[in-house]
């Protein structure tokens, strides 16, 4: 089960172990209880504080982990490998009593916490944005004993996943009823159970100070505005819904430069690391409502909190675009999809289709290729837009056919789930059907800019925030960077070079502003003298 390199990492990890932990393992004839047996006792083998046991878990194969001699709070349904590795090692650490590194006030918050909660996270262990959701319930279960969590392989258990018509992931249940959909951090789920937690925080926000720079948005861009800011020694805050902002739903960047491969939350943590070190206040769990200039410059935010700042870096990025076609809103997340790393396996052995032929499109196909029974690629223009080596990869796959001049008019379905999809074929006019179980949506990007729709910043008609050389907007005091700007190239290396420069410009206007004001200040005195 794990290799020899694996192995040595993971022995490293299990030296941070405090307290004796236990693995219970419940298991039946498969050969996946026998893999799961076996990763088991490979786990033991690297610290005498392990122990494992057998289990009597209603789902099998699973493993439980705990303090020794105490109940497991923590279990998983399935074979915690792939992008669940993480969410495994923590969860040993955590209960062995190694502490986290989450916000003491969170943790506080999460022992604080009344009530019995006893969660169910149905994943793919190909699914990048799952772990987050997995570690969050793991840990909330191993501070607070009223709190228990079992992460559940989809995949092994397809009688539950068809049963809750599950067809997107991660789907948290809490006391068997739906909780929640996608990504979704530590803070939210313990805001959302945590009624009074939403006002203490607009409280909190409206009394902090002024800021020189107050950047919105966590992405590439805005964690490079938040790091130059800060290097020049100048009060800065960074606020966003969620750190990483789309990176975070980016499995392989190979075209950033001299680092040849990585995954996007392993560079959205190193990004998030690298703000911190320079003393940041990061808010999360945030979305910007309007900006308007008062005395300063004030962010309001859709929790009610508002922001004072002399200079803002606006750097919210975008989001993928929806085809906005009858059935599309009704069967999200019953066939309708947006990331075919994370729900692609759940639509294994049939056929999809995908709707885009840019770079993110076909590179969905050929993903989704390995694991689907066939792929239809539906583009409108009559050519392909993505890079040629692309197109020649799923060509040459024998179960993706690509339509051009196609435009997609709806989706169809029974009710309950995706039956097929409805194109127009732009040539002739036909209107055309295909039967499949799933759409998957590649279209492009649409700015994060609607709050700023009745402000005095100037939108171009894409919504893009229109910046000059230095990323300075029409408002005097506001920059802008990354995705949501007239910037013609959507890259991560563009993005972060983009925040740079809109730090450096609203450094440059913050030492302008105080001269003027210096002039102004001793031009009084003189008129006074």
């Amino acid at each position: 089960m794990l290799d020899a390199n694996l192995k040595k990492q993971l022995d490293t990890y299990l030296q941070n172990i405090v307290n004796p932990i236990e693995i219970r393992v419940s298991s039946d004839n498969s050969p996946k209880s026998a893999e799961l047996e076996s990763l088991a006792d490979q786990i033991a083998e690297l610290s005498q504080k392990i122990e494992t046991r057998q289990g009597s878990a209603k789902r099998t194969p699973s493993m439980a982990i705990a303090p020794a001699g105490e109940e497991p709070r923590v279990s998983f349904a399935g074979i915690p490998l792939g992008h669940e590795f993480t969410s495994l090692v923590l969860a040993l650490l955590q209960n062995g009593g190694h502490p986290s590194k989450a916000d003491p006030a969170v943790l506080d918050q999460i022992r604080g916490l009344e009530g019995e909660y006893h969660f169910e996270t149905y994943i793919s262990l190909s699914c990048q944005n799952c772990p987050d959701v997995v570690q969050a319930l793991n840990l909330m279960a191993t501070l607070n004993p009223n709190i228990t969590h079992e992460m559940i392989d989809g995949a092994l258990f397809q009688q539950e996943v068809e049963q809750r018509n599950i067809m997107a992931v991660p789907s948290v249940y809490l006391n068997g009823e739906h909780f929640g959909q996608g990504r979704m951090t530590l803070q939210e789920i313990v805001d959302k159970l945590d009624t009074g937690a939403a006002e203490r925080k607009v409280d909190e926000l409206n009394a902090r100070d002024p800021y020189d720079v107050l950047v919105v948005g966590g992405g590439p861009a805005g964690a490079a505005a938040a790091i130059y800011a800060a290097r020049k020694g100048i009060r800065t805050a960074l606020v966003a819904e969620r750190f990483g902002g789309q990176v975070m739903d980016t499995v392989g960047i190979e075209n950033f430069i001299s680092v040849p491969y990585t995954e996007g939350p392993k560079l959205a943590a190193g990004l998030e690391q690298h703000v911190k070190e320079y003393g940041v206040d990061i808010i999360s769990e945030q979305r910007a409502a309007s900006i308007q200039r008062r005395q300063l410059l004030e962010l309001e935010l859709e929790s009610g909190a508002t922001l004072a700042s002399r200079s803002v870096v606006l750097a919210t990025g975008a989001r993928w675009r929806e085809l906005g076609v009858p059935g599309e809103a009704e069967y999200r997340t019953r066939g309708v999809a947006y990331c075919p790393h994370c729900d692609g396996p759940f639509f294994k052995g049939k056929h999809v289709a995908v709707i885009g032929g840019g770079n993110s499109g076909i590179e969905a196909a050929i993903d989704l290729a390995g694991i689907v029974k066939h792929v239809t690629v539906l583009e409108f223009a009559d050519t392909l837009r993505a890079d040629d080596v692309l197109v020649r990869k799923a060509r040459s796959m024998g179960n993706v056919d690509i339509i051009t001049n196609a435009q997609t008019t709806e989706v169809l379905g029974d009710g309950n789930k995706v039956t097929g999809l409805r194109y127009t074929d732009r040539v002739n006019g036909n209107s055309v059907d295909i039967e499949l179980a799933g759409v998957f949506v590649q279209i492009g990007l649409v700015p994060n800019t609607e709050f700023l729709q009745e402000s005095d910043i100037e939108l171009n008609r894409m919504g893009e925030v229109v910046i000059d050389e230095r990323g300075a907007t029409s408002l005097p005091g506001v920059f802008a960077a990354g995705d949501a700007t007239t910037v013609p190239y959507k890259q991560i290396v563009i993005s972060m070079g983009a925040g740079a420069t809109a730090a450096l410009g609203a450094f440059d206007y913050l030492i302008r502003h105080s001269e003027d004001a210096d002039q102004e200040e001793a031009a009084g005195l003189a008129n006074i003298a």
